[in-house]
């Protein structure tokens, strides 16, 4: 294991008013984030030893003078088939440029990246490691079941992907074309998007925890003619009807129907699927047709700005958003920021434990660890199946060095206990990650001392489907890392926290604002497939000059940021604005707080008023008749935190939360519940859990009526 990751030694450091470090990050009071301490950095990373390393290496990245460092980048890490002569071209429009009656609207105004340069994506993720060594592993698959892991060789996957290319190129599908991916957590999925990377065709992968309408939609908009699914999945010693699931999706597409072939993988082996859902002269059974097609397919030769996937984003009303990422500079954000961020060495094991329906799977499971030639992992089954110390007999087992996952399935494993970690051997990890959403410090904490021992980095990392790539991160062996913060912007980006109301950049420290970016990096989307009006529109315009995350941020005293969550996640009472995580936070540092989710609520007298939905350590008992009691305790915590002001106006004890199948706490839900919307809450196919839906209506209804 790396350095110790405790916290610094010796005589307490101070701030520039004298707080101590384990002080709030954020200057607005002492009481904001009390859990706050800076942890040192690992040795033997690749960039180090301290902030000022990374302060050197970052200005190489930005700035006029850049584009040499990005050009050796591009160079040193990617196969080009050609080389490139730009480096990029393009920028954020101006608020002239965004005017409606500007002759030169900023969609002819191109962001790009080496675009006189041809690449191939799944080349550089394949074909380059297998021939230099064919036997390494390129993917670890954890199978559902304990026991059935199987390890896929660089050799074994180039294989497999040529097949499935020729495959693909059989069923017409040719350079452009978009191919729409089904498809559960195997080791195969990595087959069908590179198969489409390596003939040119833009994949678009679905959630296999999609319903059939949100298959039906996403297939409609990129008109795919090709659908590649399987016959079921597995998660959590349950079977999933995936190709039911599709056929459905396929049927109600009507006679707009662009699908003509489905190919499918045998999962399971269900009779009842070849038996009833298996239809003749359209579907295919993936083992039977690559074994029918000759074992290797010329990779396409591919502009660097040639799009790769689409992966869509579900917003709150309206269709989907297809997001478009293109071949070069998305590739190049991918691998750097694994080798970089998760300081990722050969002979690593690295694994992301997201699922490839998620950007955070296409970026950090499949492309990011793949061009960089090292061992990935396919994890198929679910944090607690089948026992709570699932992730770390998967560590234990496989000799893993880095382990990325999200503050929800750290939390539900805290609130599990840690008995869970203890009997077993972690000694392998190196780097720990986070990613989805702003980690509270309790679960960060829980994560340092029994995940890592407190000699692991761990690395909070910030970063959507529209970046591509993290873009706020620490670096192992140069940031000391703080509880809750992301603290500081990846190589080639350039933050900014920008005045809400103004636009205007705020100066200084211990500032709060939005979150933008000056500069386009090369994994940041192009378009909104089809709507390249929507994506200025949605990212482009609300700040001019910037691209709009659409998060809150502050900055504190040592200048690292703390994302605050979703704009519309952040709460004003009484002109005190707070994020929701702020309370969270706030509510799980009471000892028999397992999990909680924060909404804010319209509010007659104080413009918002806070609700909390809090679950309960299954240890920690008390008597319902008491309940208010218990509520009172929770307000009066929330309170001595962060302030009066933050006090909950409701708090709702329920047994669960709506979450989804990949764990992620639903808050539309509960705040239409909330809101006496209950009965307009749309699509719940994605919930894990719909009768939990049910048991919180009805609590909040006893609530408000008593």
């Amino acid at each position: 294991m790396a350095a110790a990751a405790s916290k610094i030694p010796g005589p307490a450091r101070h701030d520039s008013q004298g707080i101590p470090m384990h002080a709030p990050g954020r200057r607005l009071t002492t009481a904001t984030n009390p859990h706050k301490h800076i942890h040192p950095v690992p040795d033997k990373s690749h960039i180090g030893p301290d902030i000022e390393a990374y302060k050197a290496a970052h200005s190489d990245t930005v700035g006029p003078h850049s584009d040499a460092w990005w050009a050796q980048q591009a160079r040193d890490n990617l196969a080009w088939i050609k080389d490139f002569s730009i480096v990029r071209t393009g920028s954020f429009p101006s608020a002239e440029e965004l005017k409606e009656d500007n002759p030169t609207p900023p969609s002819t105004l191109p962001i790009t990246w080496f675009p006189d340069g041809a690449l191939n994506a799944c080349y550089n993720c394949v074909d380059r490691h297998a021939f230099k060594n064919p036997d390494q592993t390129a993917i670890i698959y954890e199978a559902d079941e304990p026991g059935e892991h199987q390890y896929i060789t660089y050799g074994m996957l180039l294989n497999e992907v040529c097949r499935v290319a020729n495959v693909l190129k059989g069923m017409g599908v040719k350079k452009g074309d978009t191919v729409t991916i089904y498809l559960p957590m195997t080791w195969q999925a990595a087959a069908a998007f590179l198969a489409c990377a390596r003939i040119g065709a833009i994949h678009s992968a679905v959630f296999a925890g999609f319903s059939a309408e949100s298959l039906r939609d996403r297939i409609l908009d990129c008109g795919s003619t090709v659908l590649i699914t399987a016959d079921e999945g597995r998660r959590g010693g349950r079977s999933v009807a995936t190709k039911v699931i599709a056929d459905q999706a396929l049927k109600e597409c009507g006679d707009a129907n662009p699908v003509k072939h489905v190919l499918v993988l045998s999962r399971t082996g269900s009779k009842t699927v070849a038996e009833q859902h298996f239809t003749l002269g359209r579907d295919v059974w993936w083992h039977e047709a690559v074994a029918q097609v000759p074992s290797y397919c010329p990779p396409e030769v591919m502009n660097s700005e040639d799009g790769l996937f689409i992966l869509y984003t579900s917003g709150s009303t309206g269709k989907p958003k297809g997001i478009l990422h293109t071949t070069g500079g998305y590739l190049l954000g991918a691998l750097l920021t694994v080798k970089y961020v998760f300081d990722v060495h050969p002979g690593d094991k690295f694994a992301c434990m997201a699922d490839i329906g998620w950007i955070t799977g296409h970026t950090y499971i499949i492309y990011g660890p793949l061009s960089l030639g090292t061992t990935t992992t396919f994890f198929e089954s679910t944090p607690v199946y089948p026992s709570p110390s699932r992730y770390w007999e998967t560590v234990s087992k496989h000799g893993l060095t880095q382990f990325y996952s999200s503050p929800t399935a750290v939390r539900l494993l805290r609130k599990l206990g840690h008995q869970h970690v203890q009997e077993h051997d972690l000694s392998s990890l190196r780097v720990l990650g986070s990613v989805g959403e702003p980690i509270n410090p309790e679960a960060w904490n829980w994560f340092n001392e029994h995940v890592g021992k407190g000699e692991c980095a761990i690395v909070d990392t910030f970063w959507q489907t529209e970046t591509g790539s993290i873009i706020v991160t620490p670096l192992p062996g140069a940031i000391e890392t703080k509880p809750g913060s992301a603290t500081v912007p990846f190589f080639g980006i350039e933050t900014e926290i920008v005045d809400s109301m103004s636009g205007k950049a705020l100066e200084g420290d211990n500032i709060e604002g939005v979150l933008c970016i000056k500069k386009p990096w090369p994994s940041i989307a192009r378009t909104i497939w089809g709507d390249h009006k929507r994506f200025v529109d949605t990212y482009l315009r609300p700040y001019p000059g910037y691209y709009f995350t659409g998060d809150g941020a502050g900055r504190d005293e040592h200048g690292y940021i703390w994302i605050k969550g979703r704009v519309d996640d952040v709460i004003n009472v009484s002109g005190h604005r707070m994020s929701t995580a702020e309370v969270e936070s706030a509510l799980l540092m009471h000892n028999g707080v397992a999990e909680t989710a924060v909404i804010g609520t319209a509010d007659e007298m104080t413009g918002q008023a806070v609700n909390a939905f809090v679950t309960m350590k299954p240890e920690f008992s008390y008597d319902p008749a008491t309940e208010p009691a218990l509520v009172k305790e929770l307000v009066l915590q929330v309170r001595k935190i962060i302030g009066p002001f933050a006090a909950p106006k409701r708090i709702f004890i329920v047994a669960d939360l709506p979450k989804t199948r990949s764990g992620k706490i639903i808050r539309r839900i509960l705040r239409k519940i909330v809101a006496g919307e209950g009965d307009q809450l749309g699509d719940l196919s994605t919930v894990a859990e719909p009768e939990v839906v049910e048991i919180i209506k009805k609590k909040v209804a006893d609530s408000i009526s008593s």
